[in-house]
């Protein structure tokens, strides 16, 4: 009977310690959401230094693929910036399909700044 409630409190022990230490885990959502923002932001760097060096196309490649990395950028504080930072980013590739380099890259300016503010409020919450 002795040996059976040391087994008893052995295994609670380490199920407590296993349930604790999962808790304090940080969460695999979070993970997801700093990743979708990172590549928010390095496809908007890469398609800005696409566009200096006259690669439209490529340029074109990574507003696109930036556009579709912002959207797992789900935070409830930037929502609706993001929505919004996500329209400047698709008008820019618009602009940039019809050779307006110009405004690609005031809208792709303008995106950068909106995202890494949302990436700041972001930071701060987590």
């Amino acid at each position: 009977m002795q040996a059976l409630k040391k087994v008893l409190v052995s295994v609670a022990m380490v199920a407590s310690l296993a349930v604790s230490s999962s808790a304090f885990a940080a969460p695999k959502g979070e993970e997801a959401v700093k990743e979708a923002i990172e590549n928010t932001l390095s496809g908007i760097a890469t398609a800005q230094a696409a566009v200096k060096s006259g690669d439209l196309s490529t340029a074109s490649k990574d507003i696109l693929e930036a556009a579709q990395a912002s959207k797992e950028f789900r935070f409830e504080i930037t929502e609706r910036q993001r929505q919004k930072a996500t329209d400047v980013l698709k008008a820019a590739r618009k602009s940039l399909d019809a050779g307006d380099t110009a405004a690609a890259e005031v809208g792709l300016a303008t995106a950068l700044k909106s995202f890494s503010e949302m990436k700041a409020k972001y930071d701060l919450t987590h």
